[in-house]
């Protein structure tokens, strides 16, 4: 694993990455909102995809990498997830098709800016369908118009208990609940057999047709 520092619109983020043997693709992630790449949903995420020949980097947000736990403004993170993708395109992930995603926040931003990233698929990991309601306060609206909007194929793993709700499958999205709440600790290995259900599928769709006789 290495870790390069990003320059961005909003300061310094940096990759955390993990490098595959001749990776078939890449995988962009991002954190959750008060979290770090060292979540364990992220974690065996990451494991998976390195273990199916996909590099991935971890993106760690400036408000992190400063030493913050209050996310910044939602454009402000959309701009420094941006520019973290050109920079790894540029270099580490140049010409390798590319696959987004994230845990809860994180997966947001992924799906907010998917299509405008060329990503061929979206990976998102306890994404975040209503705010509970607090007390005394009205419910606060859906999310599902940003899975929605993605077109793409989608991978969402859910606790089976999450606060947040769990999404409906759709014509390009595989819903699997795994156990646990939205914090997705209380077991990794189910989230990384969710991913490895999956994952290879879209690297094969991403292989050139070999002739005839091959």
């Amino acid at each position: 694993m290495s870790v390069i520092a990003v320059d961005t619109p909003h300061g310094e983020a940096r990759a955390h990455l993990h490098s595959a043997d001749r990776p078939a693709a890449a995988i962009i992630l991002g954190h959750g909102a008060g979290g770090g790449v060292e979540a364990p949903d992220l974690v065996a995420a990451t494991e998976v995809a390195v273990s199916e020949g996909v590099s991935v980097a971890l993106v760690e947000q400036p408000y992190r990498v400063a030493g913050r736990r209050s996310p910044a403004p939602a454009r402000q993170l959309e701009a420094v997830w941006r520019a973290a993708a050109e920079e790894l395109r540029a270099d580490e992930f140049r010409s390798t098709p590319l696959i987004v995603g994230g845990r809860s926040l994180g997966a947001r931003v992924a799906c907010r800016t998917a299509v405008e990233m060329d990503a061929v698929a979206v990976l998102c990991l306890a994404f975040p369908l209503q705010p509970p309601r607090r007390k005394g306060g009205k419910q606060s609206p859906s999310r599902i118009d940003e899975l929605d909007g993605v077109g793409l194929p989608t991978l969402v793993v859910q606790g089976e208990h999450d606060q947040f709700g769990i999404p409906p499958a759709g014509p390009n999205r595989t819903v699997i609940t795994v156990p646990g709440n939205h914090g997705l600790r209380a077991d990794p290995a189910a989230v990384g057999d969710a991913v490895r259900s999956w994952l290879p599928g879209i690297v094969r769709e991403l292989e050139p047709q070999g002739a005839v006789g091959d």
